[in-house]
């Protein structure tokens, strides 16, 4: 079985986070990048699957060189050969863009039976792109999974929703999206750490995945942000001392912000 995994490099959650003053785009530089942690949990099926099927698991990522880390860490873990999409052009692509890019390469793997990605990332959030590239692909997609089994050339996946839980279940091939609660990813081994620098990693731009479509022709559709403002920062809550009356004046606020 051959599985492609779709993954990103992403601003750590935990650190400070900065726009580019010309465009309002992240500040790469001064941002301390992380393999998203849905994707490495996306990773980690996918090498959960391998492990049980003997697959090969082939990493696809979108970014500038410093991607290269994120698709490093995911062979480190086990993975077995990787497809760097890197190209200044694709700088600021918006969601639709960014999946034709991800299908185009998808493209180059013969006999693709799974895709798997998370089903989001915690820089966009738009939840949007493995949805777009199974669209792409013709293929059929369970996103938003929690549990996920492959066998006999079929696909279930389990899904939380808000009233309960759904069965999803689909012919290979097919593209599984999955949430933070499918598994908990492994780390790499000081082994694997070593393996993974000789483990082929091709880089690819436009012009491999559009041969057909020359620069004239060729326009890479982009969002633009007019304008970024900092979060505000958290204002003080209302502190309600008991002096007797503390029920009354509790019941008195939820009824002023109309929530009795």
């Amino acid at each position: 079985m051959n599985i492609v995994v779709l993954v990103k490099q992403v601003p750590d959650t935990g650190a400070e986070r900065t726009l580019s003053a010309d465009d309002h785009t992240l500040d790469r530089q001064g941002a301390d990048l992380v393999l998203d942690e849905i994707n490495e949990r996306a990773a980690e099926e996918a090498l959960r699957l391998k492990e049980s099927s003997d697959a090969e698991v082939t990493v696809v990522s979108m970014g500038p060189d410093s991607a290269l880390d994120a698709i490093r860490k995911v062979l480190a873990m086990g993975a077995d050969r990787a497809i760097h999409i890197c190209d200044d052009r694709l700088h600021g692509a918006d969601v639709v863009t960014t999946a034709k890019v991800l299908a185009a390469a998808v493209r180059t793997v013969e006999e693709v039976d799974l895709v798997l990605a998370g089903d989001a990332t915690t820089d966009g959030q738009a939840s949007a792109v493995p949805a777009i590239v199974a669209d792409l692909l013709g293929l059929p997609q369970l996103t938003h999974a929690r549990e996920l089994d492959v066998e006999g050339g079929h696909v279930r996946a389990e899904r939380e929703t808000d009233t309960g839980e759904a069965t999803l279940e689909a012919s290979l091939p097919a593209l599984v999206s999955v949430t933070e609660k499918i598994n908990e990813p492994r780390y790499p081994s000081f082994k694997g750490i070593m393996a993974a620098k000789k483990k082929p990693v091709e880089t690819v731009d436009l012009d491999d995945l559009f041969p057909d479509v020359d620069d004239a022709g060729f326009r890479v559709p982009r969002t633009r942000v007019m304008e970024a403002l900092p979060r505000p920062a958290r204002s003080a809550g209302i502190r309600v001392t008991d002096d007797g009356s503390a029920g009354r004046q509790l019941i008195e606020h939820l009824i002023a912000q109309k929530l009795l």
